[in-house]
């Protein structure tokens, strides 16, 4: 089981959106691109769905761009997740039991539901504002190496 690039590069998006939130400009996709290491073309197909969950706000023109719809402490890493990956479910049936003529009576089926319920409720335990102030403190850890 593996989280996609889609949710892990969505993630570095909005993080970089958020460290980016206090001025409240719009942020250009190429500058994310560039600063994530993140194909553009690639970027785009995320932000539609970012954008279509009321995630990230757009703006056309010289200006223009994106930037977050919501304060960085009001947007939870679920939030993210599910925007782009749809839902975090182990199995099938666990979304749809029809699939399987042994799901009413199926225990691994109980696992898979519960350990998926514990994800999500673990992606809800962290906003963007939690991200950003642990992305600040791994930087300043790191300059401190660099004075030693």
């Amino acid at each position: 089981m593996r989280l996609t690039t889609r949710g892990r590069y969505a993630a570095r998006l909005m993080l970089d959106l958020a460290l980016n939130h206090s001025n409240r400009d719009f942020v250009l996709l190429k500058d994310i691109s560039r600063r994530q290491a993140i194909s553009g073309k690639y970027l785009g197909h995320l932000i539609s769905s970012l954008k279509q969950a009321g995630l990230v706000v757009a703006a056309r023109g010289a200006h223009g761009g994106y930037r977050l719809a919501k304060a960085p402490r009001e947007i939870k890493l679920s939030d993210i997740v599910l925007a782009v990956e749809g839902d975090l479910t182990m199995a099938e049936c666990v979304k749809d039991p029809s699939v399987c003529t042994m799901s009413s009576t199926c225990v691994t089926r109980e696992i898979w539901a519960s350990m998926g319920a514990e994800i999500t409720e673990h992606l809800a335990s962290i906003t963007l504002e939690d991200m950003v102030r642990r992305y600040r403190g791994k930087l300043a850890a790191q300059a401190l190496m660099w004075n030693i």
